[in-house]
């Protein structure tokens, strides 16, 4: 075959998954340019994939796996693309987003950082160069994180998104992040997150002081037939709880914790004052 590249799928994971790629394809005997057509995506997308000139996505995953009945086994192409990220999130985190865009209910903590979800490119990318410059990661994985936080906020605000609950220590707001053009950029689009008619935002104020109900990040979700999961962080680690024994009481400390954070119109108010310099 001209101008046919030699693939060495040993040379890194994207490599590995290009090279499977190629691998599937042929053996189905399709060209690169019959997978395309299959995939709705250009045949010069595919060639960049097999060689690691391009980095697969989510959606690519999704459709590979249906294209080339591979969903739910050990050949998944998902499977494959979340284990990429195991380098660059905490151990624990990608097994969770698997949950979150099947949930109906989102509920959120933060302190300190605005939750993901909820970030602008630009505010990630300054937390994701941070991580770079104190050598927490590499360039090509702040790069992943940040790619992967888009492909997470794609997957959950979806055509039929799910009820989006945030409750933020104040100080996620009150954090400068990447100077003042990131910071208000970020905090008008906490505003518009507010207006959307599945969401709800909350701040929960300096003052509330020992009634605050949670001192790390907390994820609770809630899955179709009602069960609810948490997903907590610690500094290097996070931690997918089922056990409904475990998990219901943190779901009433949230929502204790809603009770005492400002009510969404409050928090507006707040945040807009900020963008103001008023606070």
């Amino acid at each position: 075959m001209v101008n046919r590249k030699e693939l060495n799928p040993e040379s890194g994971p994207a490599a590995a998954y290009g090279a499977r790629l190629r691998r599937l394809r042929e053996k189905r005997g399709w060209r690169q340019e019959e997978l395309a057509e299959r995939l709705a995506y250009s045949s010069q997308h595919i060639s960049a994939v097999e060689t690691v000139r391009k980095s697969p996505t989510l959606p690519f995953s999704r459709k590979l796996d249906r294209v080339l009945d591979v969903a739910d086994t050990d050949e998944s192409f998902e499977r494959e693309w979340r284990e990429m990220r195991h380098g660059s999130l905490l151990e624990g985190f990608p097994e969770y987003v698997g949950y979150e865009e099947r949930a109906v209910e989102i509920r959120l903590f933060n302190i300190g950082i605005i939750p993901g979800l909820l970030q602008t490119p630009e505010y990630a990318r300054v937390l994701a160069d941070s991580a770079v410059r104190r050598g927490a990661i590499t360039p090509a994985q702040a790069d992943e994180r940040v790619s992967f936080q888009a492909e997470r906020q794609e997957a959950v605000f979806r055509a039929k998104p799910p009820m989006v609950f945030v409750t933020m220590d104040e100080s996620c707001i009150r954090r400068p992040v990447g100077g003042d053009a990131v910071m208000d950029a970020q905090l008008a689009h906490l505003v518009e997150f507010a207006e959307l008619p599945n969401s709800l935002l909350q701040i929960a104020p300096y003052e509330i002081g020992e009634r605050r109900t949670f001192n790390l990040p907390v994820n609770l979700l809630t899955m179709p037939d009602r069960s609810v999961i948490c997903y907590a962080e610690a500094q290097v680690q996070g931690h997918l709880d089922r056990d409904s024994a475990s998990v219901v009481p943190i779901l009433m400390a949230y929502h204790q914790l809603q009770g005492e954070a400002l009510s969404q119109a409050a928090s507006v108010v707040m945040i807009e004052q900020l963008r103001k310099g008023a606070l």
